[in-house]
């Protein structure tokens, strides 16, 4: 990964940057490089991905500070990395970390020395993905494929660990309790602890023909796939939360969640701000002087909009209703058009004449600022 730019140097911006400081950079680089703003731009196109890569990582608090302590290794399998986010993995977990949450222990050993019991309902672990939608997608609603792994029961043994066929027996040295008490001679005097048993690793139960495909462990790292609705309206750095879909628990314990956050790209023309929608529309001078009826678009297509005689350039118009619709909701934000002056260029002799004509025109009455 030695060719890849500096992520804050990408977005312009320097490390320490706030998340409202990473967005607007995101938005000004996006809307600068957007395919639709250079039609057959290879260098811009190449700016763009390269811009949706930065921010993808910098908008997330968990890849930032992985980021911020190891660079680019730290998504580089090759360097020893975490792993990167999205739908390729758990988002920088170790798997080891994760059977050391279930099973307080390391994966295919529950070995581990915490106290507490592993033989009781365990809750499966969450697991976030981050998704990225166009603007539009957002805007209206859509379905989306994804796929991620989780932590699941073994199909060959249902969870238990054991071989088809065979079960597994009371641990002698806890009785089934997953724990030991354990004397120690101190300055103090004698004292009693109570720690997870080594023997069965806290699980009260000894596996003595372990299931081939997960090695006795009960669980599986596996890919899932999911068709996900995305409701109209959603923001950026907005999430879903699928209950039951992340990893499965232990002992009878429900299965964790799957949050997904979804990043939106931004429009070519739109800038949007919460449920409203903002643009700037050039018209031709002489139509703000002496008033006119125009075609701005909306996300709906085009809408009609009366300009009124002496309009100022700069000047707002408010579309109601024409924003984006409040999410699980028939509302809908505003559209706030502004209007800007069209400088005409190449101008003929002729017509920089009648210019001249045109403004010599004018009395004190034409300019009261």
């Amino acid at each position: 990964m030695a060719d890849k730019r500096d992520y804050y140097e990408v977005l312009e911006l320097s490390k320490g940057a706030s998340e409202d400081e990473i967005k607007k950079a995101y938005r000004r680089l996006a809307k600068k490089y957007h395919p639709d703003m250079n039609p057959g731009d290879k260098e811009a196109e190449v700016k763009f991905k390269e811009v949706n890569e930065a921010y993808d990582v910098l908008s997330d608090p968990d890849k930032k500070a992985k980021y911020d302590q190891y660079g680019h290794a730290a998504f580089d399998p090759a360097s020893g990395g975490f792993g990167g986010g999205g739908f390729g993995g758990f988002d920088g977990f170790d798997i080891n970390d994760i059977f050391s949450n279930i099973f307080g222990g390391g994966f295919g050993g529950f070995g581990g020395g915490s106290a507490r019991r592993n033989n009781g309902p365990v809750r499966g672990e969450d697991i976030r993905v981050r998704i990225t939608l166009s603007f539009e997608e957002a805007v209206f609603g859509c379905k989306k494929d994804i796929q991620y792994q989780r932590i699941q029961k073994c199909s060959d043994c249902n969870g238990t660990g054991a071989a088809a066929g065979t079960g597994s027996k009371t641990c002698p040295d806890c009785q089934g309790r997953g724990q030991v008490r354990v004397q120690q001679r101190t300055p103090f005097g004698m004292m009693q602890t109570t720690r997870e048993c080594e023997k069965c690793s806290g699980t009260g139960k000894i596996i003595e023909n372990p299931c081939k495909c997960c090695k006795g462990a009960g669980f599986i790292k596996a890919t899932k796939k999911l068709t996900v609705t995305i409701p109209a309206g959603i923001d950026d750095g907005q999430g879903i939360a699928l209950r039951g879909e992340g990893c499965d628990g232990r002992n009878g314990g429900s299965a964790g969640n799957l949050n997904i956050t979804c990043s939106v790209r931004p429009h070519a023309f739109f800038e949007r701000d919460g449920y409203d929608i903002y643009s700037d529309i050039p018209v031709n001078f002489v139509d703000l002087t002496l008033g006119a009826e125009i075609q701005v678009p909306t996300i709906d297509g085009n809408e009609k909009l009366t300009i009124p005689e002496g309009t100022q350039t700069g000047t707002t118009f408010t579309l109601k209703g024409k924003g984006v619709q409040v999410v699980n909701s028939s509302r809908r934000g505003n559209m706030y058009v502004t209007v800007v002056a069209e400088t005409p260029k190449s101008l003929s002799k002729k017509q920089k004449e009648l210019l001249r004509d045109f403004k010599a025109s004018f009395g004190e009455e034409n300019h009261p600022k």
